[in-house]
């Protein structure tokens, strides 16, 4: 049965105060996986309060909490995690784009920020829904959280570079095909980028990468690289509770796994940034300062 280690020895790179994981999902009993997504995680339920333990071994200060593939657009389970956590968690939640002005209320009283585009399998919103949710967002101030394989941004970037409301290219992009520094992919999310309304995520490096761990080198030069190129466009992910791995022996090593993730940044000037003051911008958090007053 796959365990989740919850402490241990504390990473070599110390977070900064106020720090913010951008990408994860926790669940609680009582909110079955539906049709046309993945079952739940395997091993026991990674729920608020296993991941309080794990901010606390690793440093975290606040969360966002992201709508997992297993419930779809049922939100039921997110809206009570965001309950259970309080002012430390925000939500990106996954909706339909024909979704109506109460249902959003709800979910924007109840501590979402933002909107989940998912076009992988198991995916509950793709990216025909795209302009719809970006309508939404832009109305109601809410982000688009947008994954898909980034091997075909080309193909998408004309689209993305209208958007109107803040978003953020998750997973590292997830370029399955494969890319370095100076492939034209990359160019393309340098670009969206420089456009102003885009942020790009470092999390779930393993999910894409060719070379694999413990260092990830193919990845790990794109982002130093990203990171380089747009400081202020980076935000950062634990992907706990590592959704994908269903064995102990496919379970990543958090602890060593941050170290070489926040390693790729130049300084602790670059990851104060990737990890407290962009996220604030992307999803509109309040400053680390006047939430600790």
């Amino acid at each position: 049965m796959l365990v989740r280690p919850l402490s241990g020895r504390k990473p070599k790179i110390t977070l900064p105060k106020g720090s913010v994981d951008t990408q994860m999902h926790m669940y609680l009993p009582g909110f079955p996986s539906l049709p046309g997504g993945p079952g739940l995680p395997a091993g026991d339920l990674p729920t608020p309060q296993q991941y309080r333990e794990f901010m606390a071994w690793l440093g975290i200060d606040r969360v966002i909490i992201t709508q997992g593939n297993a419930q779809q657009t049922d939100n039921g389970n997110i809206l009570a995690c965001l309950k259970e956590m309080g002012p430390v968690a925000r939500g990106v939640a996954a909706v339909a784009p024909d979704i109506s002005e109460a249902e959003l209320d709800v979910l924007a009283e109840a501590g979402v920020v933002g909107l989940r585009i998912m076009d992988l399998p198991g995916g509950a919103v793709g990216l025909s829904a795209l302009e719809d949710l970006d309508a939404i967002a832009a109305d109601r101030g809410f982000m688009l959280a947008i994954q898909f394989d980034g091997s075909n941004i080309q193909d998408h970037e004309p689209r993305l570079a209208k958007l109107k409301s803040r978003w953020v290219f998750d997973h590292h992009g997830k370029f399955f095909c494969g890319v370095t520094p100076d492939s034209p992919q990359v160019a393309a999310t340098r670009r969206l980028i420089d456009g102003g309304n885009c942020w790009f995520k470092f999390a779930g490096v393993y999910e894409s990468s060719k070379s694999g761990g413990p260092d990830y080198q193919d990845v790990a030069a794109v982002a130093r690289m990203m990171a380089a190129h747009a400081p202020e466009r980076i935000v950062w992910g634990t992907n706990w509770p590592h959704n994908l791995a269903r064995e102990q022996a496919d379970y990543p090593d958090d602890a060593a796994l941050t170290e070489t993730v926040l390693g790729w940044f130049a300084d602790d000037n670059a990851r104060h940034m990737a990890l407290v003051t962009n996220p604030e911008a992307l999803f509109g958090l309040p400053a680390w300062q006047e939430e600790k007053a």
